[in-house]
């Protein structure tokens, strides 16, 4: 199977220039960064209509390639889709058990050995893009989220969009790193960087479709409330977050306040990944009304059944730690099923009324 990357400039001018030429001359290949050259698709299509053979074509990119604007026709019912998202814990440690599968059967996995305190902040602070983690130090992991959050603002997001007022990119995208797992007024926060309202949205789509961030909806009894309520928005990664926010072992230690958001993105990134992996389907929401009961995860299946999740940086646990799951059990009735609050400790113990706290490190436990 052939090898092409739009990465190289000669590839790339030769695929804009003749996407139906070099795509002829093609039996089977491999094109990455595909979001460069979009011109191909159309091409790619065509031969596939022509050739019905499976697999005849596997593209890979940076970007969600069926979200480009420049993408003059879809090849839907031609080929299928896979996110690939940072590695998850379970896979950096060989673990197969999905957390979300066994949290609706009623079950919590056993962490193997818990990981608490220091080595907790490690793992958040790591990430879980393979190049961050396969690097030993710290310098050297900060070294490489920071060249690739430079390099998808300056080179990628040309590749997907049109825009205008680049040199605010930067600063948008630490506002928002900011704000990470917030409710937020977003169009507010472009304006203190020099953004409309509109250019803001479009930047927070631009940052979706390059798999930095995504929104969460607000969990609603009535489904419609959950269309018009205010999205939060989690970044995909802790690691790049924590790249944008500057923590570090030394910041933590300092103001262990400025954990908690990175910790709940590290916590929303497991998740999501649990959803990918998972038996059933899955979507996650949060929680939050007028009277500030929050719950910092909810997940609904697909009968309507719901998990909601509380995520805390301490070893303690208190009663008013549990009043936002409390509230969701008596919204949800028969619906709920189970309530964790995942702490930075090692015993799995029952709370009363279908709620336990568990180790933030069950997430990648074993069966």
């Amino acid at each position: 199977m052939q090898y092409l990357t739009m990465d190289d400039e000669l590839t790339l001018l030769s695929a804009r220039k003749d996407p139906v030429g070099m795509i002829r001359r093609l039996d089977k290949a491999v094109i990455d960064e595909i979001q460069r050259a979009p011109q191909l698709l159309l091409a790619i299509k065509k031969s596939v209509d022509e050739d019905r053979r499976p697999g005849r074509f596997l593209l890979t990119g940076s970007a969600n390639l069926m979200a480009l604007p420049t993408v003059a026709d879809s090849l839907a019912g031609r080929m299928e889709t896979l996110s690939l998202l940072p590695l998850s814990q379970s896979e950096i440690e060989s673990q197969s058990a999905n957390w979300i599968d066994y949290a609706f059967a009623g079950h919590i996995i056993a962490a193997e050995k818990p990981v608490i305190g220091d080595e907790l902040v490690d793992r958040v602070l790591r990430g879980g893009y393979p190049e961050a983690v396969s690097r030993s130090s710290a310098k050297r992991r900060h070294a490489w989220a920071q060249q690739y959050i430079d390099a998808l603002i300056q080179r990628d997001v040309r590749d997907i969009s049109n825009i205008d007022k680049l040199d605010k990119l930067p600063r948008f995208l630490n506002a928002l790193a900011q704000t990470a797992g917030q409710m937020c007024n977003y169009s507010q926060l472009g304006s203190q960087v020099g953004l409309d309202g509109k250019t803001a949205s479009r930047y927070i789509g631009i940052f979706e479709q390059m798999y930095l961030l995504k929104r969460i909806d607000v969990w609603a009894r009535n489904r419609l409330s959950r269309v018009v309520k205010t999205p939060k928005l989690q970044f995909m990664d802790a690691g790049l977050l924590c790249t944008l926010l500057g923590l570090s072992h030394g910041e933590i230690q300092k103001d262990r306040t400025r954990f908690g958001n990175a910790l709940e993105t590290f916590v929303f990134g497991e998740l999501l990944k649990h959803t990918t992996t998972s038996d059933g389907h899955y979507r996650l929401m949060y929680y939050r009304d007028a009277d500030k009961y929050e719950v910092d995860f909810v997940i609904e299946n697909t009968a309507g059944n719901l998990v909601g999740i509380e995520v805390k940086a301490s070893a303690t646990v208190k009663e008013k730690d549990l009043r936002g799951l409390k509230k969701l059990a008596s919204l949800a009735g028969d619906q709920f099923k189970m309530g964790v609050l995942l702490y930075d400790g090692t015993e799995i113990l029952s709370l009363g009324d279908g709620i336990w706290a568990a180790p933030l490190s069950s997430l990648w436990g074993v069966e």
